[in-house]
């Protein structure tokens, strides 16, 4: 295997194991209503879109050149 199929099944994995975890958050997190909370919330959805995002390049979908 050469480097390049390995940094992506890395980023693919890590991306994963982040976007579950901030799911997860989210998910405890959703039923709160305080001002910190909300912005707990944003976050949380910018991550998994984070790890959306690493996902579809690892898979090819996007950032090719």
């Amino acid at each position: 295997m050469n480097e390049v199929v390995i940094a992506k099944v890395l980023a693919g994995a890590g991306a994963l194991l982040v976007g579950f975890f901030a799911l997860k958050a989210l998910r405890e997190e959703w039923h709160k209503t305080a001002l910190e909370d909300q912005v707990t919330k944003i976050m949380m959805v910018l991550l998994t879109l984070g790890c959306v995002l690493v996902l579809s390049v690892a898979f090819g979908i996007a950032g090719r050149v």
